[in-house]
C-alpha cells in the first residue's frame, strides 16, 4: 500500500486517532503542558523489594528469643533496610527502594504495636 502524503481527501476516511492541524485561535491560552515522571516506578521492582524486605525482616527477628530482642533486631533491620533504600533511590531502582522502604515501615510498625501492646498491658517498658 502506498503512503499518503497530505491532505486526506473525502472520499477516503483518516485513520483512527488522525487530527487535522488546526491553527490556533488569536485569543486561546496555549496548551497547556503534560509533566511525566522520568523515571516511572513500575509493579514488579515494588514487589521484589517487598518481598526481598520480607524475608530481611522475618530473618532477622528470627534472632530474637524474647520480645525485647525481636524489637531490637527489628529495629536494626529497618534502619539496614532504609540505608540500602537510599542508596538504591541514588543509584539504583526506585521502585525496588520504595517497596523496601514501604516494607520496613510496616514492619517497624507491628514491632512497634506488640512493645506498645505489652507495656499497656503490663506497665513496664519491655525493651530494658
Amino acid at each position: 500500500m502506498a503512503e499518503r502524503h497530505g491532505p486526506w481527501s473525502t472520499a477516503a476516511h483518516p485513520p483512527a486517532g488522525w487530527l487535522p492541524d488546526r491553527p490556533a485561535a488569536p485569543l486561546s491560552p496555549p496548551p497547556r503542558p503534560v509533566y511525566r515522571e522520568p523515571h516511572p516506578i513500575a509493579v514488579g521492582p515494588l514487589l521484589s523489594g517487598v518481598g526481598a524486605t520480607l524475608v530481611w525482616f522475618v530473618l532477622f527477628g528470627s534472632i530474637g528469643r524474647d520480645l525485647a530482642g525481636y524489637a531490637w533486631w527489628t529495629l536494626t533491620a529497618a534502619l539496614s533496610a532504609w540505608a540500602v533504600a537510599a542508596v538504591l533511590a541514588l543509584l539504583g531502582d526506585r521502585g525496588v527502594a520504595t517497596g523496601v522502604s514501604m516494607a520496613a515501615g510496616v514492619g517497624l510498625s507491628i514491632a512497634g504495636a506488640l512493645v506498645a501492646v505489652r507495656w499497656i498491658s503490663s506497665g513496664d517498658w519491655p525493651l530494658w
